[in-house]
């Protein structure tokens, strides 16, 4: 099955995005952040932020308004991460894995796919994953083992996915499998809960930061589908869902900023309220000095995010722009979650206040879509292409 050609939305106009950001800013201050912590630290799923989420439209935010979502850009998108992140990192979660499935249906699903899929996605109604790694395949995603074996006008589906975001939750999971012609896309359906017929999902896997939204394993044992719900060529899914990560990394590098933000913000207004030796400890040059360097490298992330934003909704390549931004950003996020807990002294590393959650949350940055060796790797592989095409 041929997948349709798909045409990014059209710029936002400015003064709608920073309306929407606007609206997702007030609605973190009144919701989200004074109930955060309380559900982090109890690892409990925030089923009524979510069910907020859905009325601002926020499943839909790139989604086009044809199939029912705000059909905006992705530097609004971006904005809209960084403000979920800067109260709590986690909501952001549940929101990546589910454009980026939205993303594979809209760069590479048939007209049929997008009408039947992407408005339930847009309303929230049924909700996205993305599962692409492997207990042995995580990012040598070559060696991608689950099968897709065809039968008739069904594919039947055999192995283990990891590191599933919403596996549990979901009503469709974009799967790369491996069919007899390589590494295809397919769709999968099904009801939310652990065992759905011939999908089995593992208990949520614990984690040191990123709690509150389900991590898990889901294993596929002969599991049927349509063929139908093959997305994209057969044996085209290994580029096709690369490109999606693209808009995955992104998505990373802005929930980074939001962190890395909330952590600045945090440590900028204890310096401020803290004294010691008869003034406040941002009269000190040891914390000024911090401040600046923090300040700076947080507008430089976002400035970088905002550019790989802006390169992808003009569908140029952007495989070097996103993993700078995914890079940098949440090495930036881990140094200022760090500095936010050095000037916050032993109060920082308390449960009394976000600044430890910060810390915690930063290292999943690093590590998600892509670990920041590998970016390292994809931004030189594209610098020596572009190069060798007489490209800067």
């Amino acid at each position: 099955m041929a997948g349709s050609s798909y045409t990014p939305p059209p710029p936002t106009d400015p003064d709608v995005r920073a309306e929407i950001i606007d609206t997702v800013r007030r609605f973190v201050a009144k919701e989200v952040i004074p109930v955060a912590s309380d559900l982090e630290h109890a690892d409990e799923f925030p089923t009524d932020l979510v069910a907020q989420m859905r009325d601002l439209g926020l499943f839909g935010v790139t989604i086009p308004e044809t199939y029912g979502g705000l059909g905006l850009d992705l530097l609004t998108y971006v904005g809209v991460i960084e403000e979920l992140a800067y109260g709590w990192m986690s909501l952001t979660g549940i929101i990546n894995t589910h454009t980026m499935c939205a993303t594979l249906i809209m760069a590479h699903g048939s007209e049929e796919q997008k009408q039947r899929w992407l408005p339930t996605m847009a309303s929230g109604e049924v909700r996205g994953a993305l599962s692409l790694s492997e207990p042995d395949a995580g990012s040598d995603t070559r060696n991608i083992s689950c099968k897709a074996t065809p039968d008739g006008d069904t594919y039947v589906l055999s192995g283990t996915k990891a590191w599933v975001t919403n596996g549990e939750r979901a009503g469709i999971v974009a799967l790369a499998a491996r069919a007899p012609e390589g590494i295809s896309a397919f769709i999968v359906e099904k009801q939310p809960g652990p065992v759905f017929e011939g999908i089995a999902t593992s208990k949520d896997v614990g984690k040191l930061g990123y709690r509150g939204v389900e991590t898990v394993e889901m294993t596929y044992t002969d599991h049927r589908i349509p063929a139908a719900n093959l997305v994209g060529e057969v044996g085209r899914g290994l580029p096709q869902i690369l490109g999606v990560l693209e808009v995955g990394r992104i998505n990373i590098a802005s929930r980074a900023v939001g962190v890395a933000r909330a952590a600045f913000d945090a440590a900028l207004t204890y310096s401020q309220e803290r004294s010691t030796m008869g003034k406040p400890i941002a009269e000190h040059q040891a914390i000024q000095l911090k401040l600046a360097d923090m300040a700076t490298r947080l507008e430089a992330a976002r400035l970088l995010t905002r550019n790989a934003a802006e390169r992808k909704s003009a569908g140029e390549r952007c495989d070097v722009e996103a993993g700078m931004a995914k890079l940098y950003a949440s090495e930036t996020a881990l140094e200022l979650s760090m500095e936010a807990m050095r000037i916050h002294g032993g109060m920082g590393y308390t449960t009394d206040l976000p600044v430890e959650r910060y810390y915690r949350d930063a290292p999943l940055m690093v590590i998600g879509e892509g670990t920041n060796e590998i970016q390292r790797l994809v931004i030189a592989r594209g610098l020596l292409a572009r190069a060798a095409q007489g490209e800067r």
